[in-house]
């Protein structure tokens, strides 16, 4: 980019809405049938109320994989983990669904976005950290306006 902006030049809470906004307007990722159901993990009680999580997810395990190669389902979990109100106990770390993570990284795997790395994980492509870099440039320019 000639501009010179990254995704690291923008805040996280600025960016993830507005690539969820650009995947899902692609049509290119092709949503599992069942994310209206699920739980996003074991600590969860109830589905996610956004009907676009699945995007938002996409989303924000991409912007992570940009900062921090070689993520793989398990990093994803734990990212998306949270605490399990246990009633009267204390509360326990749990992690979040490996069936989304999975999904989520075969999805951004078939839009090209990411690659296997050879040691465990995956890392960006050049056409992803291209497509995340120009999107970083979109809402630096929203912003601007």
């Amino acid at each position: 980019m000639s501009s010179g902006i990254t995704l690291k030049d923008v805040s996280h809470s600025a960016f993830i809405p507005a690539y969820a906004a650009h995947l899902k307007r692609s049509g290119k990722i092709e949503v599992p049938k069942w994310v209206d159901l699920v739980k996003t993990g074991t600590h969860k009680q109830l589905a996610p109320y956004d009907a676009d999580w699945f995007f938002v997810r996409c989303a924000a395990v991409a912007r992570h994989i940009y900062l921090r190669r070689g993520v793989g389902v398990g990093a994803v979990q734990k990212r998306t983990g949270g605490l399990k109100n246990r009633g009267n106990r204390p509360s326990k770390r749990k992690e979040g669904s490996g069936s989304v993570a999975r999904k989520v990284l075969q999805a951004l795997e078939s839009l090209g976005l990411i690659d296997k790395e050879e040691r465990g994980g995956r890392k960006l492509t050049e056409a992803g950290r291209r497509e995340l870099d120009r999107i970083a440039v979109q809402v630096v320019r929203a912003s601007q306006e």
